[in-house]
């Protein structure tokens, strides 16, 4: 999940995270207000609504806490000026064996989503393209197999 006890966020992952969080809170109060309904409603040990609204609270008080912690060790990688070498935060344009063009963005790991594109620095592929330059070929060794990757641009 980190290096350490840092954890790596692009700076619009990190915007994302803070926008999760005041959604969160919101929603962490709208539970309170139906627990207090709910226990209005009388006997509590057949309340359906009371049990499924405490469950509602304990999840998003959880969720609360991890992007909390997340934030509190949060380090922004920098916003990428070098483009000659892939590094964390790059987005990377690389041709594969059968001529297939794929564009992937180096994430921390928890802005990880590779149908859209974005992939841990801490992943097979990433570990591959890490240090290399335009024009080079790059084995990436995976559990499916070995595949090369030619890298063709960097942004």
């Amino acid at each position: 999940m980190s290096i350490g006890d840092q954890i790596y966020l692009t700076a619009s992952g990190l915007k994302k995270l803070k926008i999760e969080l005041i959604a969160l809170k919101a929603k962490l109060r709208e539970v309170a207000e139906r627990i207090d309904k709910a226990k209005e409603l009388g006997d509590l040990s057949e309340n359906a609504e009371y049990h499924e609204a405490k469950e509602d609270y304990a999840f998003t008080a959880g969720k609360i806490m991890e992007i909390e912690d997340t934030l509190n060790r949060a380090s922004v990688m920098a916003e990428q000026t070098q483009k000659e070498v892939v590094q964390m935060g790059s987005t990377v344009r690389v041709q594969n064996n059968d001529g297939r063009e794929k564009e992937y963005t180096l994430v921390g790991p928890n802005e990880a989503n590779p149908t859209a594109g974005k992939i841990s620095y801490e992943s097979p592929l990433a570990q591959a393209f890490l240090g290399h330059k335009k024009g080079e070929r790059v084995e990436v060794t995976t559990p499916g197999g070995s595949t090369n990757y030619t890298i063709e641009g960097i942004k």
